[in-house]
Protein backbone atom coordinates (compact mmCIF):
# COMPACT_ATOMS: atom_id res chain seq x y z
CA UNK A 1 0.00 0.00 0.00
CA UNK A 2 1.24 3.50 -0.81
CA UNK A 3 2.01 5.70 2.13
CA UNK A 4 -1.02 7.68 3.23
CA UNK A 5 -0.65 11.41 3.11
CA UNK A 6 -3.09 13.91 4.54
CA UNK A 7 -3.86 17.24 2.92
CA UNK A 8 -1.67 20.18 3.85
CA UNK A 9 -4.86 22.07 4.61
CA UNK A 10 -6.51 21.32 7.93
CA UNK A 11 -10.18 20.63 8.07
CA UNK A 12 -12.37 23.35 9.55
CA UNK A 13 -13.51 23.27 13.14
CA UNK A 14 -16.91 21.70 13.63
CA UNK A 15 -17.77 24.25 16.29
CA UNK A 16 -19.73 27.14 14.93
CA UNK A 17 -18.73 29.37 17.88
CA UNK A 18 -14.96 29.09 17.39
CA UNK A 19 -13.11 32.39 18.04
CA UNK A 20 -11.81 34.44 15.11
CA UNK A 21 -8.27 33.14 15.48
CA UNK A 22 -9.42 29.53 15.25
CA UNK A 23 -11.69 30.35 12.33
CA UNK A 24 -8.78 31.92 10.51
CA UNK A 25 -6.67 28.81 11.02
CA UNK A 26 -9.38 26.32 10.13
CA UNK A 27 -8.69 26.41 6.41
CA UNK A 28 -5.41 28.21 5.92
CA UNK A 29 -3.33 26.42 8.53
CA UNK A 30 -0.75 28.47 10.41
CA UNK A 31 -0.22 31.16 7.77
CA UNK A 32 -2.92 33.57 9.02
CA UNK A 33 -3.04 34.86 12.59
CA UNK A 34 -6.27 36.86 12.61
CA UNK A 35 -9.76 36.39 11.25
CA UNK A 36 -11.02 38.19 8.13
CA UNK A 37 -12.73 41.57 8.24
CA UNK A 38 -16.52 41.44 8.03
CA UNK A 39 -16.51 42.97 4.56
CA UNK A 40 -13.92 40.40 3.47
CA UNK A 41 -16.20 37.61 4.61
CA UNK A 42 -19.07 39.15 2.68
CA UNK A 43 -17.22 39.63 -0.60
CA UNK A 44 -15.38 36.31 -0.34
CA UNK A 45 -18.30 34.02 0.45
CA UNK A 46 -19.92 32.26 -2.50
CA UNK A 47 -22.17 29.83 -0.65
CA UNK A 48 -25.21 31.98 -1.42
CA UNK A 49 -25.05 30.77 -5.02
CA UNK A 50 -22.59 27.89 -5.27
CA UNK A 51 -24.64 25.72 -2.93
CA UNK A 52 -26.38 24.77 -6.16
CA UNK A 53 -23.30 22.69 -6.91
CA UNK A 54 -23.92 20.34 -3.99
CA UNK A 55 -24.88 17.29 -6.07
CA UNK A 56 -21.90 17.74 -8.35
CA UNK A 57 -19.54 18.41 -5.44
CA UNK A 58 -20.61 15.28 -3.59
CA UNK A 59 -20.48 13.19 -6.79
CA UNK A 60 -16.93 14.39 -7.41
CA UNK A 61 -15.94 13.65 -3.82
CA UNK A 62 -17.39 10.14 -3.98
CA UNK A 63 -15.45 9.42 -7.18
CA UNK A 64 -12.26 10.88 -5.68
CA UNK A 65 -12.71 8.85 -2.49
CA UNK A 66 -13.20 5.59 -4.40
CA UNK A 67 -10.06 6.28 -6.43
CA UNK A 68 -8.01 7.03 -3.29
CA UNK A 69 -9.03 3.65 -1.86
CA UNK A 70 -8.09 1.84 -5.10
CA UNK A 71 -4.72 3.56 -5.13
CA UNK A 72 -4.03 2.71 -1.50
CA UNK A 73 -3.91 6.36 -0.44
CA UNK A 74 -6.64 5.82 2.14
CA UNK A 75 -7.86 2.60 3.75
CA UNK A 76 -11.10 0.87 2.71
CA UNK A 77 -12.45 1.57 6.18
CA UNK A 78 -11.79 5.29 5.80
CA UNK A 79 -13.25 5.23 2.31
CA UNK A 80 -16.42 3.58 3.55
CA UNK A 81 -16.80 6.14 6.33
CA UNK A 82 -16.23 9.03 3.94
CA UNK A 83 -18.70 7.68 1.36
CA UNK A 84 -21.32 7.07 4.04
CA UNK A 85 -20.87 10.59 5.39
CA UNK A 86 -21.11 12.15 1.94
CA UNK A 87 -24.35 10.30 1.19
CA UNK A 88 -25.75 11.45 4.54
CA UNK A 89 -24.90 15.05 3.64
CA UNK A 90 -26.59 14.63 0.27
CA UNK A 91 -29.78 13.45 1.97
CA UNK A 92 -29.64 16.28 4.51
CA UNK A 93 -29.35 18.92 1.79
CA UNK A 94 -32.12 17.42 -0.33
CA UNK A 95 -34.37 17.09 2.72
CA UNK A 96 -33.76 20.74 3.65
CA UNK A 97 -32.09 19.83 6.94
CA UNK A 98 -28.60 21.11 6.13
CA UNK A 99 -27.51 24.43 7.66
CA UNK A 100 -25.54 26.75 5.41
CA UNK A 101 -23.17 29.23 7.06
CA UNK A 102 -21.56 32.14 5.12
CA UNK A 103 -18.47 31.83 7.33
CA UNK A 104 -17.61 28.59 5.57
CA UNK A 105 -17.37 30.42 2.23
CA UNK A 106 -18.40 27.79 -0.30
CA UNK A 107 -20.07 24.44 -0.88
CA UNK A 108 -16.75 22.57 -0.69
CA UNK A 109 -16.01 23.74 2.86
CA UNK A 110 -19.59 23.14 3.94
CA UNK A 111 -19.40 19.53 2.81
CA UNK A 112 -15.97 19.02 4.37
CA UNK A 113 -17.01 20.64 7.67
CA UNK A 114 -20.16 18.55 7.97
CA UNK A 115 -18.24 15.42 6.99
CA UNK A 116 -15.83 16.09 9.86
CA UNK A 117 -18.75 16.42 12.25
CA UNK A 118 -20.15 13.11 11.04
CA UNK A 119 -17.05 10.91 10.85
CA UNK A 120 -14.24 12.77 12.61
CA UNK A 121 -10.60 12.92 11.52
CA UNK A 122 -11.03 10.52 8.61
CA UNK A 123 -12.80 13.36 6.77
CA UNK A 124 -9.46 15.12 6.42
CA UNK A 125 -8.17 12.34 4.16
CA UNK A 126 -10.72 13.17 1.43
CA UNK A 127 -8.77 16.24 0.34
CA UNK A 128 -5.67 14.15 -0.40
CA UNK A 129 -4.28 15.07 -3.85
CA UNK A 130 -7.05 17.59 -4.43
CA UNK A 131 -7.41 21.38 -4.38
CA UNK A 132 -10.49 23.51 -4.35
CA UNK A 133 -9.25 24.77 -7.72
CA UNK A 134 -9.66 21.45 -9.52
CA UNK A 135 -12.64 20.61 -7.33
CA UNK A 136 -14.67 23.66 -8.38
CA UNK A 137 -13.60 23.30 -12.02
CA UNK A 138 -14.93 19.74 -11.95
CA UNK A 139 -18.14 20.67 -10.14
CA UNK A 140 -18.84 23.50 -12.55
CA UNK A 141 -18.30 21.32 -15.62
CA UNK A 142 -20.64 18.71 -14.19
CA UNK A 143 -23.27 21.38 -13.49
CA UNK A 144 -23.06 22.88 -16.97
CA UNK A 145 -23.23 19.40 -18.48
CA UNK A 146 -26.40 18.69 -16.49
CA UNK A 147 -27.85 22.06 -17.56
CA UNK A 148 -27.17 21.25 -21.22
CA UNK A 149 -28.97 17.92 -20.84
CA UNK A 150 -31.99 19.62 -19.27
CA UNK A 151 -32.08 22.32 -21.93
CA UNK A 152 -31.74 19.77 -24.72
CA UNK A 153 -34.73 17.87 -23.35
CA UNK A 154 -36.74 21.11 -23.22
CA UNK A 155 -35.78 21.99 -26.79
CA UNK A 156 -36.71 18.50 -27.99
CA UNK A 157 -40.14 18.98 -26.42
CA UNK A 158 -40.47 22.39 -28.09
CA UNK A 159 -39.63 20.83 -31.46
CA UNK A 160 -42.23 18.10 -30.96
CA UNK A 161 -44.89 20.71 -30.20
CA UNK A 162 -43.92 22.80 -33.20
CA UNK A 163 -44.17 19.70 -35.40
CA UNK A 164 -47.63 18.90 -34.08
CA UNK A 165 -48.91 22.40 -34.84
CA UNK A 166 -47.14 22.48 -38.22
CA UNK A 167 -48.91 19.26 -39.18
CA UNK A 168 -52.23 20.76 -38.12
CA UNK A 169 -51.60 23.87 -40.25
CA UNK A 170 -49.70 22.44 -43.23
CA UNK A 171 -52.42 23.86 -45.54
CA UNK A 172 -53.23 27.03 -43.60
CA UNK A 173 -52.30 29.92 -45.90
CA UNK A 174 -50.84 33.10 -44.41
CA UNK A 175 -48.70 36.01 -45.58
CA UNK A 176 -44.94 35.69 -45.50
CA UNK A 177 -43.09 38.91 -44.76
CA UNK A 178 -39.91 40.74 -45.61
CA UNK A 179 -39.37 44.13 -43.91
CA UNK A 180 -42.63 43.25 -42.11
CA UNK A 181 -44.38 43.93 -45.43
CA UNK A 182 -46.52 41.27 -47.11
CA UNK A 183 -44.22 39.45 -49.53
CA UNK A 184 -45.50 36.05 -50.69
CA UNK A 185 -48.07 33.57 -49.45
CA UNK A 186 -46.73 30.77 -47.27
CA UNK A 187 -48.37 28.30 -44.93
CA UNK A 188 -48.45 28.54 -41.17
CA UNK A 189 -47.05 25.02 -41.07
CA UNK A 190 -44.03 26.16 -43.10
CA UNK A 191 -43.59 29.13 -40.78
CA UNK A 192 -43.54 26.91 -37.71
CA UNK A 193 -41.15 24.49 -39.37
CA UNK A 194 -38.65 27.35 -39.72
CA UNK A 195 -38.43 27.41 -35.93
CA UNK A 196 -37.99 23.65 -35.82
CA UNK A 197 -34.89 24.22 -37.95
CA UNK A 198 -33.64 27.01 -35.67
CA UNK A 199 -34.12 24.93 -32.55
CA UNK A 200 -32.37 22.03 -34.25
CA UNK A 201 -29.28 24.20 -34.76
CA UNK A 202 -29.50 25.33 -31.14
CA UNK A 203 -29.49 21.73 -29.97
CA UNK A 204 -26.50 21.03 -32.19
CA UNK A 205 -24.55 23.92 -30.65
CA UNK A 206 -25.30 22.72 -27.12
CA UNK A 207 -24.22 19.20 -28.03
CA UNK A 208 -20.99 20.49 -29.55
CA UNK A 209 -20.31 22.46 -26.37
CA UNK A 210 -21.04 19.36 -24.29
CA UNK A 211 -18.50 17.31 -26.23
CA UNK A 212 -15.74 19.84 -25.59
CA UNK A 213 -16.55 20.30 -21.90
CA UNK A 214 -16.67 16.57 -21.19
CA UNK A 215 -13.10 16.32 -19.85
CA UNK A 216 -12.30 16.00 -16.15
CA UNK A 217 -10.03 18.54 -14.40
CA UNK A 218 -10.10 16.47 -11.18
CA UNK A 219 -6.56 15.61 -10.15
CA UNK A 220 -5.03 18.78 -11.60
CA UNK A 221 -4.53 19.98 -8.04
CA UNK A 222 -4.10 23.68 -7.39
CA UNK A 223 -2.34 24.09 -10.76
CA UNK A 224 0.61 21.67 -11.09
CA UNK A 225 -0.85 18.21 -10.53
CA UNK A 226 0.31 16.03 -7.63
CA UNK A 227 3.20 13.77 -6.71
CA UNK A 228 0.80 11.20 -5.27
CA UNK A 229 -0.06 8.09 -7.35
CA UNK A 230 -3.62 9.00 -8.30
CA UNK A 231 -5.59 7.63 -11.25
CA UNK A 232 -7.26 10.51 -13.07
CA UNK A 233 -8.72 8.24 -15.73
CA UNK A 234 -10.58 6.33 -13.02
CA UNK A 235 -12.27 9.45 -11.62
CA UNK A 236 -13.03 10.72 -15.13
CA UNK A 237 -14.81 7.46 -15.99
CA UNK A 238 -16.69 7.44 -12.71
CA UNK A 239 -18.05 10.93 -13.40
CA UNK A 240 -19.01 10.20 -16.99
CA UNK A 241 -16.24 12.25 -18.56
CA UNK A 242 -14.63 11.20 -21.82
CA UNK A 243 -11.11 11.59 -20.41
CA UNK A 244 -9.06 13.72 -18.01
CA UNK A 245 -7.82 17.15 -19.11
CA UNK A 246 -4.28 16.93 -20.50
CA UNK A 247 -2.73 19.99 -18.84
CA UNK A 248 -3.09 20.81 -15.16
CA UNK A 249 -2.69 24.57 -15.70
CA UNK A 250 -5.44 24.58 -18.29
CA UNK A 251 -7.52 22.17 -16.26
CA UNK A 252 -8.04 24.59 -13.37
CA UNK A 253 -8.14 27.84 -15.37
CA UNK A 254 -10.33 26.84 -18.34
CA UNK A 255 -13.80 28.32 -18.43
CA UNK A 256 -14.26 27.98 -22.18
CA UNK A 257 -16.99 25.45 -21.50
CA UNK A 258 -19.06 28.03 -19.62
CA UNK A 259 -18.57 30.65 -22.33
CA UNK A 260 -19.52 28.14 -25.04
CA UNK A 261 -22.59 27.23 -23.04
CA UNK A 262 -23.54 30.88 -22.67
CA UNK A 263 -22.88 31.51 -26.36
CA UNK A 264 -25.21 28.68 -27.33
CA UNK A 265 -27.72 29.92 -24.76
CA UNK A 266 -27.55 33.47 -26.12
CA UNK A 267 -28.29 32.44 -29.70
CA UNK A 268 -31.03 30.06 -28.58
CA UNK A 269 -32.55 32.88 -26.54
CA UNK A 270 -32.45 35.19 -29.58
CA UNK A 271 -34.40 32.59 -31.57
CA UNK A 272 -36.99 32.33 -28.80
CA UNK A 273 -37.20 36.11 -28.67
CA UNK A 274 -37.85 36.35 -32.41
CA UNK A 275 -40.71 33.87 -32.07
CA UNK A 276 -42.03 35.73 -29.02
CA UNK A 277 -42.01 38.96 -31.01
CA UNK A 278 -44.07 37.31 -33.75
CA UNK A 279 -46.56 36.05 -31.18
CA UNK A 280 -46.90 39.59 -29.75
CA UNK A 281 -47.52 41.01 -33.24
CA UNK A 282 -49.85 38.22 -34.34
CA UNK A 283 -51.98 38.57 -31.19
CA UNK A 284 -52.56 42.29 -31.76
CA UNK A 285 -55.97 43.57 -32.87
CA UNK A 286 -54.37 44.92 -36.03
CA UNK A 287 -53.15 41.45 -37.10
CA UNK A 288 -55.51 39.00 -35.33
CA UNK A 289 -53.56 36.03 -36.72
CA UNK A 290 -53.66 34.03 -33.50
CA UNK A 291 -55.07 34.18 -29.98
CA UNK A 292 -53.60 32.93 -26.72
CA UNK A 293 -55.84 31.63 -23.95
CA UNK A 294 -56.12 32.96 -20.42
CA UNK A 295 -53.32 30.57 -19.44
CA UNK A 296 -50.67 32.65 -21.23
CA UNK A 297 -52.13 36.16 -21.13
CA UNK A 298 -52.95 38.78 -18.52
CA UNK A 299 -55.40 41.65 -18.29
CA UNK A 300 -55.10 45.34 -17.63
CA UNK A 301 -55.79 47.03 -14.29
CA UNK A 302 -57.50 49.89 -16.14
CA UNK A 303 -58.68 48.67 -19.56
CA UNK A 304 -61.13 45.78 -19.26
CA UNK A 305 -60.90 44.78 -22.93
CA UNK A 306 -57.18 44.05 -22.86
CA UNK A 307 -55.62 40.60 -23.23
CA UNK A 308 -51.87 41.06 -23.06
CA UNK A 309 -49.45 38.39 -24.37
CA UNK A 310 -47.26 38.76 -21.30
CA UNK A 311 -45.71 35.28 -21.52
CA UNK A 312 -44.29 36.15 -24.94
CA UNK A 313 -43.19 39.59 -23.76
CA UNK A 314 -41.36 38.10 -20.79
CA UNK A 315 -39.59 35.57 -23.02
CA UNK A 316 -38.51 38.50 -25.19
CA UNK A 317 -37.45 40.48 -22.12
CA UNK A 318 -35.42 37.78 -20.38
CA UNK A 319 -33.12 37.44 -23.38
CA UNK A 320 -31.25 40.55 -22.23
CA UNK A 321 -30.19 38.76 -19.07
CA UNK A 322 -28.83 35.83 -21.06
CA UNK A 323 -26.91 38.03 -23.48
CA UNK A 324 -25.57 39.99 -20.49
CA UNK A 325 -24.37 36.80 -18.80
CA UNK A 326 -22.26 35.86 -21.80
CA UNK A 327 -20.70 39.31 -21.93
CA UNK A 328 -20.11 39.40 -18.17
CA UNK A 329 -18.10 36.17 -18.19
CA UNK A 330 -16.06 37.21 -21.23
CA UNK A 331 -15.16 40.47 -19.50
CA UNK A 332 -14.29 38.66 -16.27
CA UNK A 333 -11.87 36.34 -18.03
CA UNK A 334 -10.30 38.69 -20.56
CA UNK A 335 -7.50 39.99 -18.29
CA UNK A 336 -6.78 36.96 -16.13
CA UNK A 337 -3.32 35.40 -16.20
CA UNK A 338 -3.09 31.66 -15.58
CA UNK A 339 -4.16 29.91 -13.57
CA UNK A 340 -6.84 30.54 -10.95
CA UNK A 341 -7.87 33.97 -9.69
CA UNK A 342 -10.68 34.69 -7.29
CA UNK A 343 -12.27 36.70 -10.09
CA UNK A 344 -13.35 33.32 -11.43
CA UNK A 345 -15.80 33.03 -8.57
CA UNK A 346 -17.87 35.41 -10.68
CA UNK A 347 -18.36 32.74 -13.35
CA UNK A 348 -21.23 30.96 -11.65
CA UNK A 349 -23.94 33.51 -10.92
CA UNK A 350 -24.36 34.68 -14.53
CA UNK A 351 -24.21 31.09 -15.78
CA UNK A 352 -26.77 29.90 -13.25
CA UNK A 353 -29.06 32.84 -14.02
CA UNK A 354 -28.76 32.36 -17.78
CA UNK A 355 -29.54 28.65 -17.53
CA UNK A 356 -32.56 29.32 -15.29
CA UNK A 357 -33.84 32.05 -17.61
CA UNK A 358 -33.38 29.96 -20.74
CA UNK A 359 -35.10 26.89 -19.29
CA UNK A 360 -38.04 29.07 -18.26
CA UNK A 361 -38.22 30.70 -21.71
CA UNK A 362 -38.15 27.32 -23.46
CA UNK A 363 -40.95 25.99 -21.27
CA UNK A 364 -43.05 29.14 -21.76
CA UNK A 365 -42.54 29.04 -25.52
CA UNK A 366 -43.48 25.38 -25.68
CA UNK A 367 -46.62 26.17 -23.70
CA UNK A 368 -47.63 28.98 -26.07
CA UNK A 369 -47.02 26.81 -29.14
CA UNK A 370 -49.51 24.26 -27.84
CA UNK A 371 -51.91 26.92 -26.60
CA UNK A 372 -52.47 29.35 -29.47
CA UNK A 373 -55.52 29.24 -31.71
CA UNK A 374 -54.98 30.26 -35.33
CA UNK A 375 -57.49 32.58 -36.96
CA UNK A 376 -57.44 30.74 -40.31
CA UNK A 377 -59.93 33.07 -41.99
CA UNK A 378 -57.94 36.16 -41.11
CA UNK A 379 -54.66 34.48 -42.10
CA UNK A 380 -56.05 33.57 -45.50
CA UNK A 381 -57.47 37.06 -46.10
CA UNK A 382 -54.20 38.66 -45.11
CA UNK A 383 -52.24 36.29 -47.35
CA UNK A 384 -53.83 37.93 -50.41
CA UNK A 385 -53.32 41.52 -49.25
CA UNK A 386 -50.43 43.48 -50.69
CA UNK A 387 -50.38 41.68 -54.07
CA UNK A 388 -48.39 38.77 -52.67
CA UNK A 389 -48.83 36.67 -55.84
CA UNK A 390 -47.00 39.18 -58.07
CA UNK A 391 -43.91 36.97 -58.07
CA UNK A 392 -46.08 34.05 -59.23
CA UNK A 393 -47.16 36.14 -62.21
CA UNK A 394 -43.53 36.87 -63.04
CA UNK A 395 -42.53 33.22 -62.61
CA UNK A 396 -45.37 32.15 -64.93
CA UNK A 397 -44.04 34.48 -67.63
CA UNK A 398 -40.57 33.02 -67.24
CA UNK A 399 -41.83 29.45 -67.30
CA UNK A 400 -44.51 29.71 -70.02
CA UNK A 401 -43.26 32.55 -72.24
CA UNK A 402 -39.50 32.11 -71.84
CA UNK A 403 -39.19 35.77 -70.84
CA UNK A 404 -36.06 36.85 -68.86
CA UNK A 405 -36.94 37.33 -65.22
CA UNK A 406 -36.08 41.05 -65.18
CA UNK A 407 -38.56 41.64 -68.01
CA UNK A 408 -41.13 39.41 -66.31
CA UNK A 409 -40.59 41.42 -63.12
CA UNK A 410 -41.56 44.62 -64.98
CA UNK A 411 -44.65 42.94 -66.43
CA UNK A 412 -45.80 41.87 -62.97
CA UNK A 413 -45.09 45.33 -61.59
CA UNK A 414 -47.27 46.95 -64.23
CA UNK A 415 -50.05 44.48 -63.46
CA UNK A 416 -49.84 45.41 -59.77
CA UNK A 417 -50.10 49.10 -60.69
CA UNK A 418 -53.31 48.48 -62.65
CA UNK A 419 -54.83 46.33 -59.87
CA UNK A 420 -53.87 48.86 -57.22
CA UNK A 421 -55.46 51.70 -59.21
CA UNK A 422 -58.71 49.73 -59.44
CA UNK A 423 -58.56 48.46 -55.84
CA UNK A 424 -58.61 44.83 -56.98
CA UNK A 425 -56.50 41.76 -56.23
CA UNK A 426 -54.39 40.50 -59.15
CA UNK A 427 -56.64 37.51 -59.76
CA UNK A 428 -59.62 39.88 -60.27
CA UNK A 429 -58.00 41.57 -63.29
CA UNK A 430 -59.41 40.74 -66.70
CA UNK A 431 -57.35 38.74 -69.16
CA UNK A 432 -57.52 41.67 -71.58
CA UNK A 433 -55.90 43.94 -69.01
CA UNK A 434 -52.98 41.53 -68.57
CA UNK A 435 -52.67 41.05 -72.31
CA UNK A 436 -52.42 44.82 -72.72
CA UNK A 437 -49.11 44.48 -70.85
CA UNK A 438 -47.94 41.27 -72.54
CA UNK A 439 -50.10 39.94 -75.44
CA UNK A 440 -48.85 36.36 -75.05
CA UNK A 441 -50.39 35.95 -71.59
CA UNK A 442 -53.15 33.31 -71.61
CA UNK A 443 -55.98 32.41 -69.27
CA UNK A 444 -53.65 29.85 -67.66
CA UNK A 445 -52.13 32.77 -65.72
CA UNK A 446 -55.07 32.64 -63.30
CA UNK A 447 -54.00 29.16 -62.17
CA UNK A 448 -51.12 30.70 -60.19
CA UNK A 449 -52.62 33.97 -58.96
CA UNK A 450 -54.71 32.69 -56.01
CA UNK A 451 -52.90 32.31 -52.69
CA UNK A 452 -53.71 28.59 -52.43
CA UNK A 453 -52.39 28.01 -55.93
CA UNK A 454 -49.32 30.03 -55.08
CA UNK A 455 -48.31 27.95 -52.05
CA UNK A 456 -49.04 24.68 -53.84
CA UNK A 457 -46.67 25.67 -56.62
CA UNK A 458 -43.72 26.29 -54.29
CA UNK A 459 -42.45 22.72 -54.52
CA UNK A 460 -38.71 23.46 -54.69
CA UNK A 461 -36.59 21.95 -51.93
CA UNK A 462 -37.31 23.97 -48.80
CA UNK A 463 -40.40 25.54 -50.34
CA UNK A 464 -43.72 26.23 -48.66
CA UNK A 465 -45.90 23.74 -50.57
CA UNK A 466 -48.06 21.75 -48.14
CA UNK A 467 -46.67 18.45 -49.42
CA UNK A 468 -43.15 19.76 -48.68
CA UNK A 469 -44.20 20.71 -45.16
CA UNK A 470 -45.60 17.25 -44.50
CA UNK A 471 -42.47 15.59 -45.86
CA UNK A 472 -40.32 17.75 -43.57
CA UNK A 473 -42.47 16.85 -40.58
CA UNK A 474 -41.90 13.15 -41.31
CA UNK A 475 -38.15 13.73 -41.70
CA UNK A 476 -37.86 15.66 -38.44
CA UNK A 477 -39.85 13.14 -36.46
CA UNK A 478 -37.47 10.43 -37.62
CA UNK A 479 -34.52 12.61 -36.60
CA UNK A 480 -35.97 13.25 -33.15
CA UNK A 481 -36.76 9.57 -32.65
CA UNK A 482 -33.19 8.68 -33.64
CA UNK A 483 -31.74 11.16 -31.14
CA UNK A 484 -33.87 9.75 -28.34
CA UNK A 485 -32.80 6.17 -29.07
Amino acid sequence: MAKRTTSSKRTPSSKGTAPAKQAANSLWGGRFQAGPAAIMMEINASIGFDKRLYRQDIAGSLAHCAMLVKQGLITPKEGKAIAGGLNTILREIEDGKFRFDPKLEDIHMHVETRLTELIGKAAGRLHTARSRNDQVATDFRLWVRDAIDRIDAGLADLQARLLARAEQHADTVMPGFTHLQAAQPVTLGHYLMAYVEMVGRDRGRFQDARKRLNLSPLGSGALAGTSLPIDRRDTARALGFEAPTANSLDGVSDRDFAIEFLSAAALCAVHLSRFAEEIVIWCSAQFRFIALSDAFTTGSSMMPQKRNPDAAELVRGKVGRILGAQNALLVTLKGLPMTYGKDMQEDKEPTFDAADSLELCIAATAGMVSDFTANETRLRESAGEGYTTATDLADWCVRKLDIPFREAHHIAGRAVRIAEAEGKPLEALKLEQLQSIEPRITRDIFSVLGVENSVKSRVSLGGTAPKNVRAEIVRWRKLLKRKQA
